[in-house]
């Protein structure tokens, strides 16, 4: 295991470094210091002058790839000023001048507040509404919840979120509308955004999840387990679900490390200082230092998304051998 661990992280680096590449070309090669700071002062006449005072107080004033000037040629560059130490997790600093790695720290917090009891509650729901789908699979019970999922998926996130807004916080006072306070007094701010996040997840949840067991319920062993005159709850819970529950897995796993990236929608609604609403924020001030970490801190985590549901197919699965 220790070896297969070692050797899909040795995968991963080739990977990050392709990324960080393109991240480096996007933002320097492509858009060029010079272009940023003209988006950034927002004005098409804007003298060179505020061009090179923009560029100097951001570190923009160096050159790409080699510093024929400098003592260190490689090291005074933007590329490994700005590209190179993101592999080592040094996110350095804003366009404002804030740590980026300071903010990431205590926004990743929310964003975790809100993202795991969504996640949990959410696999929850769907998961039972599936089960139940399927139990009562070829009947009018059926027809209907699929009928729901559908309209459910149908509608756009932004109309749970306001929706939520207007008859729980508004209308009715139960919970703030926005806004968010550290420590317990947390879980006021907190309900109303996992509920909405929930809601908002069942007609896709439930879909994915009815179309996996209803093809474990084609599986020869369910039959057997029906030929022997096993009841069908018992033949659901004991012996589908288990068996469903791998696929689901991956699914899961994967999606594991990208809570810490928090969601853009509800965290901008809500108020809550996450990273959701940090990266927002910064595309929105046009600070590109911080998309620029976002952005690999998100392609970190979805490849190391990809490595856990690697070895965890490999643990719950005896089927899959390690390669």
């Amino acid at each position: 295991m220790l070896a297969y661990i070692v050797r899909r992280l040795g995968y991963a680096i080739p990977i990050l470094i392709g990324v960080n590449l393109i991240t480096f070309a996007l933002f320097f090669v492509v858009n060029t210091p010079d272009q940023m700071a003209r988006v950034h002062l927002g004005d098409k006449h804007v003298s060179e002058d505020a061009i090179q005072q923009w560029k100097a107080q951001r570190g923009y004033d160096v050159p790409l790839f080699f510093n024929a000037e400098s003592d260190n040629p490689l090291r005074d560059t933007i590329f490994f000023q700005k590209s190179l130490t993101l592999l080592v997790f040094d996110f350095g600093l804003s366009d404002e001048g804030r740590a980026i790695g300071q903010d990431i720290k205590e926004r990743m917090w929310p964003s975790l507040a809100v993202q795991i009891p969504t996640l949990i509650i959410g696999l929850i729901v769907n998961i039972s509404f599936a089960l139940f789908v399927v139990l009562f699979r070829a009947s009018v019970f059926e027809l209907a919840a699929m009928i729901l999922c559908v309209v459910m998926l149908s509608i756009s996130s932004v109309f749970y979120v306001i929706g939520g807004q207007f008859f729980f916080a508004k209308l009715w006072n139960l919970v703030p509308i926005s806004g968010y306070l550290h420590g317990i007094e947390a879980w006021k701010f907190l309900i109303l955004p996992v509920i909405i996040g929930v809601i908002a997840g069942i007609g896709s949840g439930t879909r994915l999840y009815r179309t996996l067991f209803l093809e474990e319920a084609s599986r020869d062993y369910i039959r057997t387990a029906r030929a022997k005159g096993v009841s069908e709850l018992r033949v659901l819970f004991r012996h589908l679900l288990p068996n469903g529950l791998i696929p689901v897995l991956t699914g899961v796993v994967v999606v594991i490390p990208s809570l810490f990236m928090g969601s853009l929608l509800i965290e901008s609604f809500f108020g809550i200082p996450g990273l959701g609403s940090y990266t927002l924020d910064a595309i929105q001030a046009q600070d590109f230092a911080i998309v620029r970490a976002m952005v690999f801190l998100g392609s970190v985590l979805y490849i190391l998304g990809l490595i856990l549901t690697d070895i965890s197919y490999t643990m719950v699965d005896p089927r899959v051998k390690l390669s």
